[in-house]
């Protein structure tokens, strides 16, 4: 039955119908035929899906006991690379194999620790591109030889983005691997700042060529753009909202500065005022003080004069004294007193000033009347050689 059917097919198209047909196991050639028409004969397509969802529970179960497996045998026997020591110098001995191997040619690495590259791109608000190599996979060093040190790849990556990468049998290397949780080798992550997080927006894995990496990049790079782009604005209204605030807030201390230079020279002047206050008042009571003692001074010098003797005294000694207001007063003294009673006298009255001297006129001359070192004792009048009228004179030494 199925022979006038085949005779309408090309001998290719027999072939792949028979192919299909043993690797599928259905009987039904009629089936196969229109299951392949409807697929345009491709049955490398189809039995590349079939494969795959034959196998999907195999890889599944392979996978699942492959990490449970690893999982217990980190228990027994820790992995040593878990240990990271020293991921700078990890990174220095990754680059140093790598040119020893590749050369110098190569795109410029990061020259710091994982989360160093992850800080700085974010930072930068730049793409990140990770390379984790597998120095005992096959396609590792053709990767490297062929594409990640050709020309045009090298001058995408250093214009466009930070690299970063590392030896998975590094700790630091290993630890990355941890995380990025990579399939195969190569493999290379793209990173970049998205939703204000590290995120990784592309995965490439498995050998690739120049070219193709080139647009798998540009892609990603592309496809991501305008994540950068919005995250630039918003970083660019927070930087302003912030210069403003700091400017506000400047201000703000600028004019509370000034208000509390303004309070603080009204406290001070304040305080001036006071102390001066307080200084006046304090030298009006001393000078009542003063005047007080003075006046004290004055009465009891009054009390302790001698009695004036009589005009019939033969002893006795008429003096006029001329004030420095220009006043007049007389009085009687005795010949045998001292010069220091004509002084307590007039230092008695009220309209003497508090300080004077006493001058005779015929000879001009200062009455010695108080005791000082050439006169520790005043003279008598007699000794002084007043006669019995005389006319004496005040000389005013306050202000001196």
């Amino acid at each position: 039955m199925a022979a006038p059917e085949e005779r309408d097919l090309t001998q290719e198209q027999t072939e792949k119908l028979l192919q299909f047909q043993d690797l599928t196991g259905i009987e039904s050639m009629d089936q196969c035929r229109h299951t392949l028409e409807q697929h345009n004969w491709n049955i490398e397509g189809l039995l590349g899906w079939g494969y795959y969802l034959i196998m999907l529970p195999f890889r599944f179960t392979y996978y699942t006991i492959l990490d449970i497996f690893r999982f217990a045998l980190r228990f027994i026997r820790p992995d040593p690379r878990s240990r990271v020591t020293d991921p700078v110098g990890d990174i220095v001995s990754f680059m140093q194999s790598f040119e020893e191997k590749y050369g110098r040619a190569h795109p410029v690495f990061y020259q710091g620790t994982y989360s160093q590259a992850l800080n700085d791109a974010k930072r930068e608000l730049r793409f990140l591109l990770v390379y984790l190599h597998g120095d005992d996979h096959q396609d590792s060093d053709e990767f490297c030889r062929n594409t990640l040190c050709a020309p045009e790849v090298i001058s995408l990556i250093n214009t466009r983005m930070l690299f970063w990468a590392c030896s998975t049998n590094k700790p630091e290397g290993y630890r990355v691997s941890q995380a990025l949780r990579e399939n195969t080798y190569p493999f290379l992550a793209m990173i970049m700042l998205k939703d204000r997080r590290m995120t990784v927006v592309g995965r490439l894995e498995g050998l690739i060529q120049p070219d193709d990496l080139i647009n798998q990049l540009t892609f990603i790079m592309d496809a991501n753009h305008t994540y950068l782009v919005s995250e630039r604005l918003e970083r660019e209204e927070r930087n302003q909202t912030q210069v403003l605030r700091q400017q506000q807030d400047e201000a703000y201390l600028a004019s509370l500065r000034a208000d509390q230079e303004k309070e603080r020279k009204k406290r001070e002047e304040r305080e001036r005022k006071r102390r001066k206050e307080e200084e006046v008042q304090q030298q009006k009571l001393a000078e009542e003080r003063r005047r007080q003692n003075l006046q004290e001074e004055k009465e009891r010098k009054m009390e302790c004069l001698p009695p004036e003797p009589s005009p019939d005294d033969p002893e006795s000694v008429k003096i006029i004294f001329k004030l420095p207001n220009d006043s007049r007063v007389e009085r009687r003294f005795h010949f045998s007193q001292s010069l220091t009673v004509i002084h307590d006298f007039l230092f008695s009255l009220k309209e003497s000033p508090e300080k004077f001297q006493i001058e005779a006129n015929f000879p001009r001359r200062v009455l010695p009347c108080v005791p000082s070192e050439e006169w520790p004792n005043p003279p008598t009048l007699q000794e002084a050689g007043l006669s019995h009228t005389e006319v004496l004179f005040v000389q005013d030494l306050t202000d001196e």
